[in-house]
């Protein structure tokens, strides 16, 4: 197996926004988070970043991750992470504690094919 097909395996395809803060800089920029692996992720965005620079990403469930920019293409950029997360944690489900806001919904009943249907 090539190295190009080892990565894709390593990788998750999603689509979450997240919100990106440059090093040096308190402005909260948000992104959408494309992919998502171990060491990195890929992000789309209007913001101007250049290969090299340092970032900070807030992952849902994980929380603000260093990075620095890997590489850069047109709107879309990578993040190579400075220490490996477990991206199975950010794909979880949002958990509801003392820092949800006031109107996030509980999760619904999970869905039950033996329950029975009320006839109206």
């Amino acid at each position: 197996m090539s190295t190009t097909e080892h990565r894709q395996i390593l990788r998750d395809s999603l689509f979450v926004l997240a919100d990106l803060r440059v090093d040096g800089n308190d402005q909260v920029h948000r992104v959408k988070m494309r992919n998502l692996s171990p060491g990195g992720m890929m992000a789309e965005a209007s913001l101007k970043v250049v290969r090299g620079m340092i970032v900070w990403i807030d992952i849902r469930n994980i929380g603000w991750i260093e990075g620095s920019v890997a590489w850069v293409q047109g709107a879309r950029f990578g993040i190579a992470f400075r220490e490996e997360i477990d991206p199975k944690i950010a794909r979880s489900p949002l958990t509801i504690g003392e820092g949800t806001p006031r109107f996030v919904k509980p999760p619904l009943r999970s869905y039950d094919p033996e329950a029975r249907v009320r006839k109206i």
